[in-house]
């Protein structure tokens, strides 16, 4: 029986000016599976995640959710379609002017309709499933720690639980350890509530513990993809030199 897809695109094209960014992506995220992008820096990763939450027009191409185009409908229109999915940023981007619990009720209040203590009440479940305690709900986020509010972040992104969650260089900025409980973190969240995820990342240690598959950008193009196995099997030029951090090869190149 074929996993049905929760994300499907198709010859995913946008450019600023002359320059090309995406130049004909094709992705397919299944239910369930964690999907990781790697890729170097300005190779278009946050404008492909961008195009897939509605946030940047692509110029050409299809993006289906659930089976349904949201390419070329209204606003509002796009955003029900992608109303299951959640995101977790780069910097985190709480706001500071709030309590933690607040940042990760946000949704649900603003977004969803909730009652205040409602939303309060799955807060501090979310809050407990990242292992932050009661103590946490109630200060602001300045007055966390770097890992801290990534967890907050995080707990922020699974408060609907969400069908899809994108991860924006997730352990970014963390120490190893940290890191290494964010990653074990991610895992957990998403299985508990079933849901797929697509992260983009420079971590390589990340991208081992998370992928279910892993896909290289490069020109524009997902110009390689395949399981973790695979990966560190390949003799795919392009993929030896960036898993690897060889300063000579392809991407050095050309």
């Amino acid at each position: 029986m074929t996993t049905p897809l929760k994300i499907r695109v198709r010859d995913l094209k946008k450019s600023f000016g002359e320059k090309v960014v995406l130049d004909g992506i094709n992705l397919d995220l299944p239910a369930g599976e964690s999907f990781v992008i790697i890729g170097g820096s300005g190779t278009g990763k946050s404008v492909l995640i961008k195009c897939l939450l509605g946030l940047v027009k692509p110029d050409a191409g299809s993006i289906k959710v659930n089976g349904q185009e949201i390419v070329g409908l209204s606003y509002t229109a796009q955003q029900e379609a992608l109303d299951k999915f959640g995101m977790l940023f780069q910097g985190g981007a709480l706001f500071d002017s709030m309590t933690v619990w607040e940042n990760v009720a946000f949704a649900l209040t603003q977004g969803h309709g909730m009652s205040e203590v409602e939303a309060k009440e799955i807060a501090m479940e979310k809050l407990r499933a990242v292992n932050l305690d009661e103590s946490t709900a109630t200060v602001y986020p300045a007055e966390l720690s770097g890992g801290m509010q990534k967890r907050v972040a995080l707990a922020r992104a699974i408060a609907f639980n969400p069908e899809v969650i994108f991860f924006d260089e997730p352990t970014t900025g963390l120490d190893p350890i940290v890191s290494g409980t964010i990653n074990q973190l991610i895992i957990d969240s998403v299985r508990r509530i079933g849901a797929s995820a697509l992260t983009i990342t420079h971590d390589m240690a990340s991208l081992r513990k998370i992928a279910d598959r892993v896909g290289l950008l490069y020109h524009g193009k997902l110009m390689w993809v395949g399981t973790v196995q695979e990966m560190d099997a390949t003799d795919n030029p392009y993929v030896v030199q960036f898993i690897q951090g060889l300063p000579t090869g392809p991407f050095t190149t050309g």
